[in-house]
């Protein structure tokens, strides 16, 4: 057949000959365009994140090639386990499959699978397998993260014991901060009324858990705010130090105590014993017969002094 198509091209005119071979090489090109454009079309896009919060939703997007017709779409759950929850056929959808996401998976027209209420243990990877009318197929996976909401924080306040070099009107203040049982969070502070937290009389420790803040009274008014933030959601604290360093000069330390209540104890000990040991002969009971002559010698030796009193 090529022998019978080459024989022909040479009998005709030099002018069809060329125009042959124009549409051969135009047809020839055409085709090594689609063949290539075929190859360089990927198979499967890997690597997108979505978050989300529990008990709030989220929309995983089928993206696609702008020239890919969709005949068919399958949505999977890949880890922790392999499950099948939603599927397209020619514009028909189907959710219900039985996996643990029964009852929370909306297929939209877009071929987009919504999933709510969300629960923490919903992190995890998904893929959609899209095939168009001529059998090519698209892959895409996504990693799903779902994080908990952000509880308000507690902030406690601890006073610094005062030493000698510091100014009695001088309150070191620690502020710590925490949330309970929450992962990936971030600790941040603000001082109240400003844009920049300034930083020459303050410290942070414990990855900004803990903040220490130098005060004086001029400070009596200044708050901070304790952030607490994770990747879907944020919640603060406010307090005000100052509060707590007038509580605690209002208080006695406990050595103070002591200085006062040991030397009062001891010299009430003493002044008891030397009252026993004065009275303790003429007083307290005695064999018959002999109270009397005890007292008598008692009131006999007072006499004498009172009578024979000292040059």
């Amino acid at each position: 057949m090529f022998w019978i198509l080459v024989v022909k091209l040479v009998c005709l005119p030099l002018w069809r000959r060329m125009a042959v071979w124009f549409l051969w090489s135009l047809l020839l090109w055409a085709g090594g365009t689609m063949e290539a454009q075929k190859a360089a079309f990927p198979v499967a896009v890997t690597g997108a994140q979505v978050q989300g919060q529990v008990g709030g939703s989220v929309l995983l997007v089928a993206e696609c090639h702008p020239g890919f017709q969709v005949r068919e779409a399958v949505w999977r759950s890949l880890w922790p386990s392999e499950e099948l929850l939603a599927t397209s056929f020619r514009g028909s959808l189907e959710i219900l499959y039985h996996s643990r996401f029964l009852g929370r998976t909306q297929m939209h027209s877009n071929l987009s699978l919504e999933l709510r209420p969300l629960k923490s243990g919903d992190s995890g990877n998904f893929s959609v397998l899209l095939v168009d009318t001529g059998g090519r197929t698209w892959t895409q996976i996504l990693h799903l993260k779902v994080y908990d909401a952000v509880p308000r924080p507690v902030v406690q306040v601890f006073i610094a014991v005062s030493g000698d070099a510091q100014s009695p009107k001088t309150c070191q203040a620690f502020l710590s901060c925490w949330v309970p049982n929450i992962s990936d969070i971030t600790y941040s502070w603000q001082q109240e009324g400003t844009v920049d937290f300034g930083t020459k009389l303050h410290g942070l420790f414990m990855d900004g858990q803990v903040l220490m803040v130098s005060l004086g009274p001029e400070d009596k008014g200044m708050a901070y705010s304790c952030i607490v933030s994770n990747p879907v959601s944020w919640n603060s604290t406010v307090v005000n130090p100052w509060e707590s360093c007038n509580h605690e000069a209002g208080k006695s330390s406990y050595k103070d105590v002591l200085l006062v209540v040991v030397p009062v104890s001891l010299l009430l000990i003493l002044v008891g014993l030397l009252s026993a040991w004065h009275w303790g002969p003429c007083s307290g009971g005695s064999p018959a017969g002999t109270g009397g002559k005890k007292k008598d010698a008692c009131a006999n030796g007072v006499a004498l002094e009172t009578e024979n009193p000292l040059v």
